[in-house]
């Protein structure tokens, strides 16, 4: 087995986005924040909304800056706050241990969101908040899993569809920026080339998430299929 490189070993990804794609997601990601601080600063004091400001900071990473990941789409970001939220709140006030409540929370909250097909790693993040953020969050109750969580993850994903609107290689979600694209042309037929079904079945193999919409692998195949001499 050959040595992985150090580049490998990093994770640095290969694909490097054009400086346009780099700008989209910047602005996208600040007008975003800029609308859920408005939105939490309403609804708790200061320090228990930079708390959950924090979480909703990284969820704007993976919609602006990875707008087709299988995490970025609207039931992993609404479903994955939502959901840990619930779990976080609940922790809080029947498990009296700090931190006990905290680990058991975002422990809780992985499991769930697996269960459920909703994972999105900032809803750990959530969960942890509804633990640790302090007292306003904790006089909240249930309500801060309605407000400001659950508002806040909608109005991030309309931002994120509204903003994204408006370039044509990043409409959001993924399911609308497929139709949106050029008609795929038939595949041909390359015995070589694996099918969708071998795809999926060699991913669910591994026992572990990837983080590739069944869209996008579908859009692979064909593309391979399409121009196999350009796939190498």
């Amino acid at each position: 087995m050959p040595i992985p490189s150090l580049r490998q070993w990093l994770g640095i990804e290969l694909i490097e986005v054009s400086v346009t794609e780099k700008a989209v997601s910047t602005l996208g990601g600040g007008l975003a924040i800029l609308a859920l601080i408005a939105i939490s600063t309403y609804a708790l004091p200061t320090t228990g909304a930079t708390a959950l400001i924090a979480s909703m900071g990284a969820s704007a990473v993976l919609l602006f800056g990875v707008p087709h990941g299988q995490l970025s789409q609207p039931w992993p970001v609404i479903a994955g706050h939502g959901i840990s939220a619930v779990i976080g709140v609940a922790c809080a006030q029947f498990i009296h241990h700090p931190a006990i409540a905290a680990a058991c929370a975002v422990g809780l909250a992985i499991g769930a969101m697996q269960q459920l097909k909703c994972i999105h790693p900032p809803g750990g993040a959530t969960a942890f908040t509804a633990v640790m953020g302090g007292s306003a969050i904790h006089q909240l109750g249930f309500g801060f899993v309605l407000f400001p969580v659950l508002t806040n993850a909608v109005v991030m994903v309309l931002l994120a569809v509204l903003i994204n609107h408006a370039f044509p290689w990043r409409r959001y979600p993924n399911a609308l920026n497929r139709r949106t694209q050029r008609p795929h042309p038939a595949p041909l037929e390359d015995e070589s080339l694996p099918t969708h079904e071998d795809i999926i079945a060699a991913i669910r193999s591994r026992d572990s998430f990837v983080d590739i919409s069944e869209d996008e692998l579908i859009e692979l195949i064909e593309l391979l299929r399409s121009h196999p001499g350009k796939s190498a």
